[in-house]
């Protein structure tokens, strides 16, 4: 019943369901004005022919990387209702039968279940709108794969804004927090300016932030036949340069970052950020 109630209020403000996409709406409307169109000529400039797979690709590497930040941002949105919940009806649970255990696990699940619906709205679109430009139909391997990506991208991202909250007093406060996160994921992750050509000290920054490990993720498999096809004969260092290049893998070393590596990285942040929350609410609470 509470993670009903969470749900119903997140859906009920449009206002809060708009703002939770806003970091979506900006990267749809830098990439239909400019950020597309300089990736292709940046792509045929560099491959010295045209192909029919430009596009597709530039989309999945752009569209990709929006995915994670949805997964991130609309987690962040559902959890307008626990801060707004600490100084109204919050106190109003805290002298009911309902365990503060039982209250603080509502609102993870609660913000999950937003994440993982407002994801899977955003994937779908994404992928219709790469079939739609000439791009290929994910395999039912790749749609594995891609929700795989999703549950860990939700939960990573609703870990992280979850510990975040814990510090949070205010509406104002929240608000605060919601308009730096929306306005630096997508450039954390990479999809306004591509990682390649950003000082080492800030490609160091996206490697060791968790969330562009999804958007990699995303890119791996939705980028893929696109890649194939453009990279056709290529050398495997030319491929390999250019996936480093647009955020596709990260390069640690000599150690290049793989689907399953980066998996792992989401679910090692997950398991430490809920740690990380449970420990501060059980000291709040002491």
């Amino acid at each position: 019943m509470l993670i009903r109630r969470n749900l119903r209020l997140f859906f009920r403000d449009r206002a809060n369901v708009l703002f939770s996409l806003l970091a979506v709406f900006i990267i749809l409307a830098l990439y239909a004005l400019f950020l597309g169109s300089l990736m292709e000529d940046a792509l045929r400039a560099a491959a010295g022919m045209e192909s029919d797979q430009i596009r597709p690709l530039t989309a999945s590497i752009i569209l990709g990387g929006m995915i994670a930040v949805t997964s991130l941002t609309s987690c962040l949105g559902a959890m307008e209702t626990k801060v707004a919940d600490r100084n109204g009806a919050g106190r109003d649970f805290l002298t009911s039968p309902i365990s503060r255990g039982k209250l603080t696990r509502s609102y993870m699940l609660g913000s999950a279940a937003v994440g993982l619906l407002m994801t899977l709205l955003i994937l779908v679109i994404t992928v219709a709108y790469i079939v739609a430009i000439g791009g290929n139909l994910p395999s039912a391997a790749d749609w594995g794969r891609l929700a795989l990506t999703l549950v860990f991208s939700v939960l990573c991202g609703n870990a992280m804004v979850f510990l975040f909250t814990v510090f949070l007093k205010s509406p104002g406060a929240f608000a605060a927090m919601s308009a730096v996160i929306g306005s630096l994921s997508g450039f954390v992750m990479g999809i306004y300016i591509p990682i390649g050509t950003l000082p080492e000290a800030v490609q160091w920054v996206i490697r060791l932030f968790p969330m562009s490990h999804a958007a990699g993720m995303f890119r791996q498999i939705l980028a893929a036949p696109s890649l194939e096809a453009l990279f056709e004969g290529a050398p495997p260092e030319v491929v390999a340069d250019f996936e480093a290049f647009y955020g596709i893998v990260f390069h640690y070393g000599d150690f290049t970052s793989g689907f399953w590596f980066s998996a792992a990285v989401l679910v090692v942040t997950t398991l430490i950020f809920y740690g990380l929350s449970v420990a501060m609410v059980r000291r709040r609470q002491d």
